[in-house]
């Protein structure tokens, strides 16, 4: 850890030290115990919010997850993507000796042991959350998906000694995404912009003497950047109720005009080419988004009941807008399968492939992704074979 880990700021009439960590580090521990000693300040603001703190403190409280939910609103990527980030840091910390987050558990620790205040600096994670969805478009999250799947069932690399001593410089998440923006880029505005954004804002509101403000490394030149100007005040980050009903519209209208187009297949089907072109193309749409949806459970290592569920209703989802496949699936592997307190609470012990395809609440979600990506995957191939059994 070098002196570019701390800076030194002034904001209006209080003393701000910002500390840059990498949250899989002993330096890093060591450095936030230092600082604190040294600056003696009145306050202590650390990067979490209440959950994330009550997190650390008791660890995950993951049988509290509303697996329903989650499927509804479409956050399984997203979930997928914080266990799969959850994992990779938590192998990160076993191989260093120690576990993600602990500097900011010990920069608590410090401040609650002299009475300080603590400050939490970060955006509630469900808000944030729910802006990460709301922000990432279609293409956006058929990478992210694909970006998964590689995760999953792509080679894992053994880490080398000199990855292991780069990793202790590095906030590994922030670091991951930053080089990621391209890609997703609506995911590193959320996950990293906006809240170095409420970050800085929360900084700015504070009112004492001297705040020590514990971050990752990755966070850490952004907010600097954006202390030195005002910050308009923020909770939910700008998006109006506007804003969120016009996007939902949207959705709403593409999912239809989809819908609307095999529909208006099947109805020129039957009124020009007859019945049997219109069984044709039905056939069709059940062998390939089907077909599909069904290998995609079997690659989750779904039951064949949820599998037969996704063929069935995969071509029911292509004409109800609002009927997901991976919702069907997921349902009847939930039926089939219904997890246990124990599944909820191994999650943020999963390590490996294996691991996520036996814990029955992750093999939902796989369920879920890969039967929704083998639809939507079905959906282009079967255009082209539908209009030559209109045209022929």
């Amino acid at each position: 850890m070098g002196a570019g880990d701390v800076e030194r700021i002034r904001v209006g009439e209080s003393e701000i030290i910002l500390v840059g960590t990498a949250h899989v580090s002993a330096d890093s521990v060591e450095l936030v115990r230092n600082v604190i000693a040294q600056e003696q300040p009145d306050s202590v603001g650390v990067e979490l919010d209440l959950a994330r703190l009550n997190q650390l403190k008791m660890g995950p409280q993951w049988r509290n997850l509303n697996l329903s939910q989650i499927m509804a609103t479409g956050q399984v990527y997203l979930l997928l993507f914080h266990l799969l980030a959850s994992s990779y840091q938590r192998s990160l910390g076993q191989k260093l000796g120690v576990m993600p987050g602990t500097e900011m558990l010990e920069a608590v620790r410090i401040a609650e042991s002299a009475n300080l205040s603590v400050v939490l600096l970060d955006r509630d994670v469900r808000v944030t959350m729910q802006r990460a969805m709301q922000n990432t478009g279609f293409i956006e999250k058929l990478r992210l998906l694909v970006f998964l799947l590689e995760g999953l069932f792509g080679k894992t690399e053994e880490i080398s000694a000199q990855t292991v001593e780069r990793l202790k410089e590095t906030d590994v998440l922030n670091d991951l995404l930053a080089k990621l923006g391209s890609s997703f880029p609506s995911l590193k505005s959320v996950l990293v912009d906006e809240r170095d954004a409420f970050i800085a804002r929360r900084i700015q509101e504070f009112r004492g003497r001297k705040l020590v403000a514990v971050l990752g490394k990755g966070h850490l030149n952004g907010v600097k950047s954006l202390l030195e100007k005002e910050v308009p005040a923020l909770r939910e980050i700008p998006r109006s109720r506007m804003q969120a009903g016009m996007d939902l519209v949207k959705k709403t209208l593409l999912q239809s005009l989809v819908a609307g187009i095999f529909l208006g297949f099947l109805g020129y089907a039957v009124f020009f080419k007859g019945i049997a072109s219109a069984l044709e193309i039905v056939w069709l749409m059940l062998l390939f988004n089907g077909g599909l949806a069904a290998l995609g459970v079997l690659l989750a290592r779904g039951h064949p009941l949820s599998a037969l569920t996704a063929l069935l209703a995969a071509p029911i989802g292509v004409i109800h807008p609002l009927l997901a496949t991976g919702w069907f699936a997921g349902a009847m592997e939930a039926r089939l399968r219904a997890p246990q307190v124990k599944d909820f609470e191994e999650l943020g012990e999963l390590n490996s492939l294996g691991d996520f395809s036996r814990n029955k609440v992750t093999s939902i979600l796989l369920v879920v992704a890969l039967a929704n990506l083998g639809s939507m995957i079905g959906s282009v191939v079967v255009v082209p074979l539908v209009l030559s059994v209109l045209v022929g």
